[in-house]
C-alpha cells in the first residue's frame, strides 16, 4: 500500500513540471504495463491453482480413508487373511507417506516458478544434499520396516539384542529402545538389530513358558539320580518356576573330575530373570547342603587328607570326623606272591593304605 501511494505521489509530482512530464508518463506507462502482465499471469494461473486445490482435497480425503481403514484393521473390526493387527499402524504410515509423495510429484509441475532455472537448481541441490546426508538413516529406516513385518518382537516383549537384555519400550522406524533390568534405557539402531541376533523370551512365555537353565558340576562320588532329584526339588522351591511342565535335568558332560548337570525349568515371568536365577541358585545350595552332597568341583577330589567338608557347619552331622589316611599292617601270607618261600625277603613291605 505504501509503495502504491509513493508511486502515485511521485507520478503526480513529476507531472506538474514540464521538464519531468515525460518521466512521469513513462513511469505511469510502466506501472500499468507491469500491472497488466501480473493480472494476465494471475488469470492464466487460475487453472493450475484450481488443480492444486483439487490435489490437496483428494490427498486429504485419501489420508482420512487410509487412517480409517487401517484403524479398523488395528481394532479387529476388519480382517484380512495373513495380515496381523500389529501391522496396521506401520502400514498406515507407509501408505500415508506414499500418498503425500505422489501428491507432491503430481503438484510440483503446477507450482509457480517451477520451470525457472533457479527453482530447478535449488531442487537439484536439495536432492543431492538429502541423498548424501540420509544414507544411514535410509538404511535404518528400511531395516525398521523389515523388522516390523518380520514380527520378531513387539513393544512390551522381554528380549536379548546382542549383549543387551531388557523390555522393549519403543519400536520406531529408525531405532529400537529397551529398558534393562538395571533401569537403563538403551537405544539401538534398527540396522544393528536386523544384522544381529534377537532372542525373544516373551514369545513362548505366553504359551507354555520359556526355559531358564543353569549348569551345576558335581563330583562322581555323588549318585546321579540323587543329584537329579535335588536339582528338580530346588527348581520347584523357587518362586516363578512353573510346576507344569515339570523341571528336568540333562547331563551335558562327563569330565575328568565331575559331571555337568544342566537344570531346565519353565517360567512365565521372563522379566524376573535375575531374581529367579538368584533364588534358584540359593535353593540349589540349600537342597544340596541339607542332603550332605557337596558342590566341590572341578578339581576337588573325593579322596582327601584331612580336608574338612565344604558343607556349612549347620548341615554337618554331629558324628562327622575329618577324613585322614592310616597305614595298617597286613598279614604277609595273604599278600605273598605264588612261588615265594617262607623266610625269603619281600621286595616291598606288606602295608595297606586306607582312608578313614
Amino acid at each position: 500500500m505504501l509503495v502504491a501511494l509513493a508511486q502515485a505521489y511521485f507520478t503526480l509530482l513529476l507531472g506538474l513540471f514540464a521538464s519531468t512530464q515525460y518521466t512521469s508518463y513513462q513511469m505511469t506507462r510502466w506501472l500499468f504495463s507491469e500491472s497488466a502482465k501480473f493480472g494476465n499471469s494471475v488469470i492464466a494461473y487460475i487453472p493450475n491453482l484450481v488443480l492444486l486445490a483439487v490435489i490437496c482435497v483428494v490427498t486429504s480425503y485419501l489420508i482420512r480413508v487410509n487412517q480409517y481403514f487401517f484403524g479398523e484393521l488395528r481394532d479387529g473390526k476388519v480382517t484380512i487373511g495373513g495380515f496381523y493387527p500389529d501391522w496396521a499402524e506401520p502400514t498406515a504410515k507407509l501408505v500415508r507417506a506414499l500418498i503425500l509423495l505422489a501428491s507432491v510429484i503430481v503438484a510440483f509441475p503446477h507450482l509457480p516458478g517451477s520451470e525457472s532455472p533457479a527453482f530447478k537448481g535449488i531442487s537439484v541441490f536439495l536432492g543431492v544434499l538429502l541423498f548424501l546426508g540420509s544414507t544411514s538413516a535410509v538404511a535404518h529406516g528400511v531395516a525398521g520396516t523389515i523388522l516390523t513385518y518380520m514380527r520378531g518382537f513387539q513393544v512390551g516383549d522381554f528380549v536379548r539384542i546382542g549383549n543387551d537384555v531388557g523390555e522393549v519400550i519403543e519400536k520406531k522406524l529408525l531405532v529400537t529402545r529397551i529398558c534393562t533390568q538395571k533401569s537403563e534405557v538403551i537405544t539401538i539402531p534398527n540396522g544393528t538389530v536386523l544384522g544381529g541376533v534377537v532372542v525373544n523370551y516373551s514369545a513362548e512365555a505366553r504359551k507354555r513358558g520359556v526355559i531358564f537353565h543353569t549348569v551345576v558340576t558335581i563330583g562322581y562320588n555323588a549318585p546321579w539320580r540323587q543329584v537329579h532329584d535335588l536339582l528338580v526339588a530346588a527348581a520347584l522351591a523357587t518362586e516363578g518356576i512353573l510346576h507344569d511342565p515339570l523341571p528336568f535335568v540333562l547331563e551335558t558332560g562327563l569330565n575328568d573330575f565331575y559331571v555337568s548337570y544342566e537344570l531346565n525349568a519353565y517360567t512365565a515371568k521372563p522379566r524376573e530373570m535375575q531374581n529367579i536365577y538368584s533364588a534358584l541358585h540359593q535353593n540349589i545350595q540349600d537342597k544340596f547342603n541339607e542332603s550332605g552332597v557337596e558342590i566341590n568341583s572341578p578339581h576337588y577330589a573325593a579322596l582327601r587328607d584331612g580336608n574338612v567338608t565344604t558343607i556349612p557347619q549347620k548341615y554337618v552331622p554331629k558324628e562327622y570326623k575329618h577324613p585322614v589316611f592310616e597305614v595298617h599292617e597286613v598279614d604277609s601270607s595273604l599278600t605273598r606272591p605264588a612261588g615265594h618261600q617262607q623266610g625269603e625277603k619281600c621286595q616291598a613291605p606288606d602295608i595297606e593304605l586306607t582312608q578313614r
